[in-house]
């Protein structure tokens, strides 16, 4: 799976009509390519942040005000973060109107799925570690509405088992974001490259 994930971003040979514009825009690579981004940014912010309720939002200010390239630097991951979502989104679509979730790439549908809903709880996690009233009230709203679906309960009391704000729920965010999320994203796009490949690349569907 890893050789052929490589050989996709790497490929040895690359006919020249593929090199051209076409109606794909290659969405997923770039979505990819801002995923990267925001690992790279993201290992960087965590040597100033404090994922704890007294010092997180005082680790962020510091970090904004007192290191070089630290306000750019959260900046890029923010605004990379908003890029993400937006090419997912768009890439989404691409394949919904061009049918491309049809068989043989039922499978490649669903693991994409999956990758777009993994992107959505990623941004919902990191929206709490600045720590700052509209995180904490956002955050607090989130649960709420969490609270309602069916088996929400559970989920909540896995997320925020001492109610948003306190010292474990803001860990457990923590480690959803910077790990968990981040290498469940990592194994299913290694996945999902390696479908498409295995479906024959990235042909027209029509």
């Amino acid at each position: 799976m890893i050789q052929d994930f490589l050989k996709h971003l790497f490929p040895r040979v690359v006919l020249e009509r593929n090199l051209r514009f076409s109606y794909t825009f290659c969405l997923g690579g770039l979505a990819f390519t801002a995923f990267l981004i925001m690992l790279a940014s993201g290992m960087l912010l965590l040597v100033y942040y404090q994922p704890t309720p007294e010092r997180a939002f005082s680790s962020v200010l510091f970090l904004e005000a007192s290191v070089w390239g630290g306000k750019y630097l959260r900046s890029l991951h923010r605004l990379t973060s908003h890029t993400l979502l937006i090419l997912i989104l768009l890439h989404t679509l691409r394949v919904i109107l061009t049918g491309a979730y049809q068989r043989p790439r039922q499978l490649n549908w669903v693991i994409g799925c999956l990758l777009l809903f993994l992107a959505l709880f990623e941004a919902y996690t990191g929206y709490l570690l600045p720590f700052d009233q509209l995180a904490f009230w956002a955050t607090q709203t989130g649960m709420e509405l969490l609270a309602t679906l069916p088996f929400g309960s559970f989920f909540r009391s896995l997320l925020v088992p001492d109610e948003v704000g306190h010292g474990l729920s803001l860990l457990r965010f923590y480690a959803l974001h910077i790990a968990i999320i981040p290498l469940s994203v990592l194994l299913l796009s290694f996945l999902h490259f390696y479908r498409v490949r295995k479906n024959k690349g990235v042909l027209p569907y029509l």
